[in-house]
Formats: structure tokens, sequence, C-alpha cells
């Protein structure tokens, strides 16, 4: 695998005023509908996480997106405002990825499907006013492609979200502040239900970690020839789950970006673990996959059944985020305390 941005796309490890504070409160407090700005028409105005202001004259309705941005955006009540995606948005046999939520996959221009595609031409065409994607390191336009993106951004404003070394309700906040800002109504019942699962998600982690303390929890991904070990203190999920109580393994040799620390397989039991959320991209080996390593299937964890899958690059919305919370809800409360 390589290093830098291509090592960081495999493992990365990854807005109204009410909602900004109940979720400084963690899903906690009233309804977040009732203080929602009405959507209007006319000037538009917004500063992104590089501290960029971008303003306009009138609102922008032709948004092109990381695919689980545009994903992220329709959560929050956006939806002919996307007219373009990239990033993996269909798998091989046809299905939606993952990454693509409740888009309209079939309404959307698909400008690229892998790391590193992006057709410039069509986006072009699709005459944008806005591209809106993560930011994992200061500057880095996620799957904005650095040997294009000279002739990429001077077709259109762009909008950088973080999504590294802040927890992850505050992308999520980011996003549903610009969603508000594109018209979307964060008072409307799917917004305001999504954000009740989400709250109630993250108090059933809590409650897991309470009632089975202990469980050591690592967030990994597997390659042909190396296992990576992300880091909690810099993927926003992790760095969210830890606060909610759960004890996540921290590696000590980390690699550029301080995102995971790369083992080889005859090392991959150097982190003791009662728990592992494993990478579920399909970038990523899966577990039939990893059967084959010897190390792998003497994992503690693995002999016990004990792996559960991984969002590595989550949807930043509460609908998004929601089940992963779940699912890892119950994963801690099944789990057992394992030697080694």
């Amino acid at each position: 695998m390589l290093e830098s941005t291509v090592s960081r796309r495999s493992l990365l490890a990854g807005g109204a005023a009410g909602l900004v504070a109940l979720l400084a409160a963690c899903g906690r407090g009233d309804d977040p509908g009732g203080s929602a700005a009405k959507p209007t028409g006319g000037p538009w105005s917004f500063t992104d996480d590089r501290g960029e202001r971008l303003s306009a004259a009138n609102r922008p309705s032709r948004i092109v997106a990381f695919t689980g941005v545009a994903a992220a955006l329709v959560d929050f009540g956006l939806d002919e405002q996307i007219v373009g995606v990239f990033g993996e948005t269909r798998r091989a046999d046809g299905r939606r990825d993952r990454q693509a939520g409740d888009l309209d996959i079939e309404g959307v221009e698909i400008l690229g499907n892998v790391w590193g595609e992006f057709d410039l031409e069509r986006y072009a065409t699709l005459r944008p006013d806005l591209l809106v994607t993560h930011m994992y390191d200061p500057g880095a336009l996620w799957y904005v492609p650095d040997e294009s993106k000279a002739k990429i951004l001077p077709l259109a404003p762009s909008v950088a979200v973080t999504t590294a070394r802040v927890p992850m309700t505050k992308p999520i906040e980011r996003y549903a502040q610009l969603a508000e800002s594109l018209g979307a109504d964060l008072s409307a019942k799917k917004v305001t239900d999504a954000w009740a699962r989400f709250a109630a998600a993250a108090d059933a982690v809590r409650a897991a970690v309470k009632a089975n303390p202990g469980i050591r929890v690592m967030a990994a991904s597997g390659s042909p020839d190396l296992f990576y070990v992300s880091n909690p203190k810099v993927s926003t999920d992790l760095m969210y789950f830890a606060e909610l109580g759960v004890e996540i393994v921290v590696p000590t040799k980390l690699e550029q970006g301080a995102y995971f620390e790369a083992l080889s397989w005859e090392n991959a039991g150097k982190f003791p673990a009662d728990l592992i959320l494993l990478d579920n991209r399909g970038t990523a080996l899966q577990p039939a996959d990893l059967a084959a390593k010897p190390t792998w299937a003497q994992l503690p964890a693995v002999r016990a059944g004990q792996v559960t899958p991984w969002d590595a690059v989550p949807r930043f919305s509460h609908a998004g985020a929601a089940p992963l919370l779940e699912n890892l809800a119950t994963a801690i409360r099944n789990a057992k305390r394992l030697d080694g």
C-alpha cells in the first residue's frame, strides 16, 4: 500500500443554532427543529473550514460533491440541487455503494467511481456552481485529484469541511449548517427523526460501555501485505466513540499523518483487543479474504467471533451515523473480555 493520500484513503483511521447546541451535548437536549431558520432565496454566503468565505448573489443550485458528502446533504434535506458526484457510488455489481446512502444515483452524473477518477469534461458540462468535499488534511480536498485540481477548482467555488482530528459530531454539525444555507429545512420531520435516532444511539453506546466495561476495541483495515490499526486521536468517528466511553486501542508507531500504524501480518497481534472494527469498504480485505492469513485467524477477537463491520469513511449526518453507533453498542454489549 502506498503512503500519504493513498494510505489514508485505504484506512482513515476517517447547522442550525439548535443543532449546534444539541451536538455539543452529545445527543441530549431539546428537539432541534424549533430554532432552525426557514430557507430563503437571495444572496448566499458560507465560510468553510479553510476559513474561506464564499458568497454569491444567489444560493447555489447546481452542486457537485464527493458521494458521501452528497448523501449527507440529502439526509439533511437537499435533493435536486445535487447534480453530480465523485467517489465510490456504484459497486461492481451495479448496486449502490454504502457511501451513497439515500442519494438518487440514477439522477446524478457520476464523474468518477474510484480514487483518482474525476471526469473534468463532464464536470464542466454540468455547469456547477459549488463543489463540496471532506478535508482530512489542511487544504487537501478529498477525492479531488492533485494532478487535475488546478483545472477543476477554477470552474466553481469549493467548500471543504474538516473530517479529521475533531469528533464526528463536528463535521455533522458543519454539513447541517451548509445544507441549511443551501435551502434545507432542518425542522423537517425526516431530519429531526434522524437526530433523535442518533441521540438514542449515542446513549446506547454509553449504556453498553457501562454495562460491559473494559472491552478493548481496535479499528483496523487489512490489505494483502499490511494490517492497519487506526488512531482514535485523528479519526473523527473513533474520537467520538472514545468520548462516549469506548476504550479504543491507540497505535504507538504512527505513519505520516498519524492516521494509523501499519503492521506486517507477522505482527498483527501487537495490540490486545477484545473487539475488532473492520474496515468494510471494497478497497479493504473482508473476513472471507482474511481467512487465509494465519495471524488474522489467531487474533483472540477473530477466534471469538468478535469482529464487526466499520465504516472507515462515515457519512457525516445523523441518519448516516446513527446506524454506526447502534452497531457499535450491540457489538460492545455482546463482547466478552479476552485474554491476550
